[in-house]
């Protein structure tokens, strides 16, 4: 029904499949089993107006809420993009930026597939970014294959580059992911590294041999 649907006709069939993933873990596994949450991802991406986008990222949060097995499911749909978007694009209403806000932050919080998360180092504002640094901070300590593609993905050199305050939740998160690594591994990825390193070439003198 809400594939084969538009505008406001798709509307209660988005609204239902929300309440349904919403009852229990088991009812919110049924919806992902059977594609609800790809319609509803494509419902965000394709529907223009904004009550029924909100609809859908509400029923998406509902959706992904419950378990990292849910979070994943519904992340692998790439809706964490499409949430971020319609929470930061400047024409959105409140209620679809407060209903994409808490979509994401729902789905971050139990959230392990790190795949998924990364793209949002990249865009997330800081209070979004909080939850995507806290989910790494949970996995990167006990997946020595996940640190090493932390590293040559670029995320470990975006971490460095995130200002954060001191003692702020963010920063505790920060030191976790960097205490995963040698200190010359960070130290390498910071900004300003690879500027230091060439002022001490140019400082350098030369040992002349006979």
């Amino acid at each position: 029904y809400v594939g084969d649907s538009c505008g406001n006709v798709r509307l209660p069939g988005i609204m239902m499949l929300g309440y349904v993933a919403a009852h229990s873990e088991n009812l919110a596994m049924a919806v992902i089993v059977s594609k609800g949450v790809v319609q509803l991802a494509i419902a965000l991406q394709e529907e223009q107006e904004d009550h029924i986008q909100a609809a859908a990222a509400w029923a998406l949060g509902q959706a992904g809420r419950h378990t990292p097995e849910h979070a994943k499911a519904v992340a692998q749909a790439n809706v964490l993009p499409t949430l971020l978007q319609c929470y930061l694009r400047a024409g959105s209403s409140e209620d679809l930026q407060t209903k994409a806000k808490k979509a994401l932050k729902n789905i971050l919080q139990k959230c392990v597939h790190l795949p998924a998360l990364e793209p949002l180092l990249h865009d997330a504002p800081p209070n979004i970014l909080k939850h995507v640094v806290a989910q790494f901070s949970k996995v990167l300590p006990h997946d020595p294959k996940a640190r090493r593609l932390f590293v040559t993905s670029g995320g470990l050199k975006k971490v460095q580059e995130i200002k954060a305050e001191p003692g702020s939740a963010l920063m505790e998160y920060i030191n976790v992911i960097n205490g995963c690594y040698p200190e010359e591994i960070v130290r390498y990825y910071s900004p300003g590294y690879s500027e230091r390193l060439l002022e001490r070439i140019d400082n350098h003198m030369p040992i002349m041999t006979q």
